[in-house]
Parts: C-alpha cells; sequence; structure tokens
C-alpha cells in the first residue's frame, strides 16, 4: 500500500478489482477552496487503454510489484516466444498475445524488457528503434531523394513498412517501434 501522496510516473497500481494500471503522469491540486487531490492517468498494463482518474489527496492505493527484466529472445517454439535470462540462463516462454505489437521487429538475439506481476508475463517492451534489414522491396530508382514518394518494404522479421524510394533489398533500416515507421538508413 501506498498514499497518493507516493505516485511517480511508471508506479504500477492495483485498481478495479485487481486490474493493474500504471501511472503515465500525475499532479497534485491544491484548489484555494476544499481538499487537495492528486490527478492522474493511467495506462491499464494489458489492455493499454488510457483513463484519467482523480484521488483524494493522502488515499491508500494498492501497489503492484512489477518485475521488469532485460531478455534476449531465442526462438519461436509454436506460438510462443521463447526470451532467455541472461543472468540465469532460464528460459520463458511468452505467448503472442503478451508480446503485441514486439512481434513485429523481434529476431533472434535482440533484447527485449520482459514485465512480469507474480510469474505472469504482462508485455514485452523493445527499445524505441531497432535496425532490421529489408528482405524484399522494389528496386530502388536512381534520382528519387527528394520526391518524398515511398513504397512497401518487407523486413527480415517479415513485417512491412513504407521506406523511401531509394531504399533497395538488402539494406538496413532503423524502425520506430512504437509506430512501426522507418526513421533513417544505417550506414554499416
Amino acid at each position: 500500500m501506498a498514499s497518493t501522496n507516493d505516485l511517480k510516473n511508471g508506479m504500477v497500481l492495483k485498481l478495479d478489482n485487481g486490474q493493474l494500471w500504471s501511472v503515465v503522469e500525475f499532479q497534485h491540486v491544491k484548489p484555494g477552496k476544499g481538499p487537495a487531490f492528486v490527478r492522474t492517468k493511467l495506462k491499464n498494463v494489458l489492455s493499454g487503454k488510457i483513463v484519467d482518474k482523480t484521488f483524494n489527496a493522502g488515499v491508500k492505493v494498492e501497489t503492484a510489484t512489477v518485475d521488469r527484466r532485460d531478455m534476449q529472445f531465442s526462438y519461436m517454439d509454436g506460438d510462443y516466444f521463447v526470451f532467455m535470462d541472461m543472468q540465469t540462463y532460464d528460459q520463458l516462454h511468452v505467448s503472442r498475445p503478451s508480446v503485441g505489437d514486439a512481434a513485429n521487429f523481434l529476431i533472434e538475439g535482440f533484447t527485449a524488457t520482459v514485465a512480469t506481476h507474480e510469474g505472469e508475463v504482462l508485455y514485452v517492451e523493445l527499445p524505441a528503434a531497432v535496425e532490421l534489414v529489408i528482405a524484399e522491396t522494389e528496386p530502388g530508382v536512381q534520382g528519387d531523394r527528394s520526391t518524398g514518394g515511398t513504397k512497401p518494404a518487407k523486413l527480415e522479421t517479415g513485417y512491412t513498412v513504407q521506406v523511401p524510394l531509394f531504399i533497395t533489398t538488402g539494406e538496413k533500416i532503423k524502425v520506430d517501434t512504437r509506430s512501426g515507421d522507418y526513421l533513417s538508413r544505417v550506414n554499416s
């Protein structure tokens, strides 16, 4: 248990029949008249839904212990992604729904943050950007550097992103893992 005065960004609260909510932002408000309160923006850990919630100042809220560990993606085992803890070498099988959109950018050897609560995997988080190789795209056209046009390109993971016309098959690019957008070409 913690007081609403102790809230911090990233803290995970157990509210509404045991649902887990992460504090995205919070603000202590002391109006001139009436009691102080805490205005928060909370994100549901499992669904990603964001809600605004107001608490009276000093009210006790139940906190949840979420264990975040950096793990390396090893391989696919049927519908499960197998991650290995690099300290203990324990393997963890994570279901596709728990991996979510991160599955579009995972290749063997990538390090991701796996969050668990009471032994249950909540989500898998990748770095903000990853570097991947273009597996297949239409040939680049010389001189197509300033038109701003894009074309589809299939990444080595099988996910398709829109890239500038000058990108060719075999090139390494940087992709934003939150939006799936092309960021830049990687010079090797």
